[in-house]
């Protein structure tokens, strides 16, 4: 299998750092963390597949999708990588550390458990929203915020999940596979049983204000990554290295520096 995940390349520091976004992200999303690293850190910033400008896939599973990850990070480099996951991307890092524990030095898990998480399940109508879009009508992406507005009346979210319609000759359509990714939320927001556990040292960050980890993940995460050390940054909600950009790069830099 050969596995091409389109990627950005940012800095030029010793340690090579490998970031996943979530849900309906692409890699670019931690473009300013990358460049804040640029010192310690060759930062890879991957689009996961279905999403940005990464191939799509037939099916969607949490262990196809780290398949496809692992296989990448095999054929890119020569030592194990550190591996920054957050969201969706967070719990497919976790499968690959355990699937495939010598690609992975380190892992970093942001805002997201071993458990099945009944918030994927707020992307039903935000998805269904999207849907509704006539791409054929569509002439400037001011007039696809416009269209979206009551349907999505939080700006941020809705310009969050709009940096996903791109336009070539004219042409608009959605770079992320919108209809799989819909029909997957339930294995989105799911957490299959897996056996063994990964060894290597794990930072567990979590946002002070997000509903995504909770005390009963404790347990399951410990029983699977032993060595974590979970870190809270209080300002922060679900998309932590927007919410509190400052404290998240200097909670990744001590992740890639330290021990």
């Amino acid at each position: 299998m050969t596995t091409q995940l389109n990627h950005s390349i940012v800095g030029s520091g010793e340690h090579t750092a490998v970031f996943l976004h979530g849900l309906f992200g692409q890699g670019k999303n931690f473009g300013s963390i990358a460049t804040s690293l640029a010192d310690v850190a060759t930062s890879y910033l991957v689009d996961l597949p279905n999403h940005g400008r990464s191939p799509w896939t037939e099916t969607f599973s949490l262990d196809n999708q780290a398949a496809e990850v692992a296989e990448w990070i095999y054929q890119t480099f020569d030592h194990p990588v550190a591996l920054i996951g957050h969201s969706l991307g967070g719990k497919i890092a976790m499968r690959v550390a355990l699937q495939a524990p010598e690609l992975i030095e380190k892992l970093m898990v942001v805002d997201i458990s071993p458990a099945r998480n009944v918030e994927a399940a707020q992307f039903v109508n935000l998805v269904a929203a999207l849907r509704q879009l006539d791409l054929e009508e569509v002439r400037s992406r001011t007039q696809a915020d416009d269209e979206l507005e009551e349907l999505i009346p939080d700006r941020t979210v809705r310009r969050f999940l709009l940096q996903n319609l791109h336009h070539k000759d004219g042409v608009w359509f959605w770079l992320a596979n919108l209809d799989l990714l819909a029909d997957s939320l339930h294995a989105v927001g799911g957490w299959p049983a897996i056996d063994g556990e990964y060894d290597g040292p794990v930072v567990w960050v979590a946002g002070g204000r997000s509903p995504y980890i909770l005390p009963e993940h404790a347990e399951p995460m410990l029983r699977l990554f032993p060595r974590t050390r979970q870190v809270t940054l209080k300002n922060a909600a679900h998309w932590v290295h927007a919410d509190d950009p400052e404290a998240f790069t200097t909670v990744v830099r001590m992740f890639l520096t330290q021990g």
